[in-house]
């Protein structure tokens, strides 16, 4: 039992160094992470991971791995952040795979890429043909940058003379047959505008509505509802 009650406190002790050592680092999306960046997750992971269930390291070396870890990240990270020149041998830098919509073959051999797994990149994007990129930029993340050429951008607002409302955030107003009233009070509306709002569009009250929401140009959309 002794075994387990410490192992428990170890598991605790390195939730949290974990946890504060995430806050310390900041937010950063999984599919920005450099390769460096998940290297150094998988090794950070197997450092806690052996303190933990091996019985002559104790807590204080847990916390002291996970405190030198956090420094050598932090140190690195400023590193980076203020001496731009060393930035490039660091992390690398980007390499423009397809230039005027040419393909570079040098960049794209230096990078252990194939004209396959350049499709597949360009398809996540959406772009099915490379005939239709002028630029794509592979990141240091190993994500795909790309600008298509005019003719195959989409037509916006702008292009078609369409006069262009001012962005605004849409607003849930109802959520799982409940109203958000502080929201729709904001909003300058009262329950029974949305009641007769909701009449319009087929529903017999907010209690048949699991979501709802005020869109950009100040309507009521419902996204998904119950039987009615």
């Amino acid at each position: 039992m002794e075994e387990y009650g410490l192992i428990f406190i170890k598991l605790i002790a390195g939730f949290m160094g974990l946890w504060v050592m995430t806050r310390l680092l900041g937010k950063k999306e999984i599919s920005a992470l450099t390769p460096f960046d998940f290297i150094s997750a998988v090794i950070l992971g197997d450092l806690v991971g052996d303190t933990i269930y091996e019985k002559e390291h104790t807590i204080p070396m847990l916390l002291f791995t996970l405190a030198i870890w956090t420094l050598l990240s932090i140190t690195f990270e400023k590193i980076t952040l203020r001496l731009p020149k060393l930035r490039k041998p660091l992390e690398g830098e980007p390499e423009i795979l397809i230039r005027d919509g040419k393909i570079d073959m040098g960049k794209l051999r230096k990078n252990n890429l194939d004209f396959e797994q350049l499709r597949m990149m360009l398809r996540s994007k959406d772009t099915f043909s490379v005939s239709e990129v002028a630029y794509a930029i592979y990141e240091t993340n190993g994500s795909l940058s790309i600008l298509k050429k005019a003719r195959y951008e989409p037509a916006t607002r702008e292009d078609l003379l369409v006069p262009v409302p001012e962005s605004v955030l849409p607003v849930s107003i109802i959520e799982d047959g409940i109203i958000q009233r502080d929201t729709l009070g904001s909003l300058g509306h009262d329950e029974e505008w949305l009641a007769k709002e909701l009449r319009k569009l087929g529903y017999s009250g907010p209690q048949s509505v699991v979501y709802a929401e005020i869109t950009e140009e100040g309507e009521l959309a419902v996204i998904s509802s119950v039987s009615q």
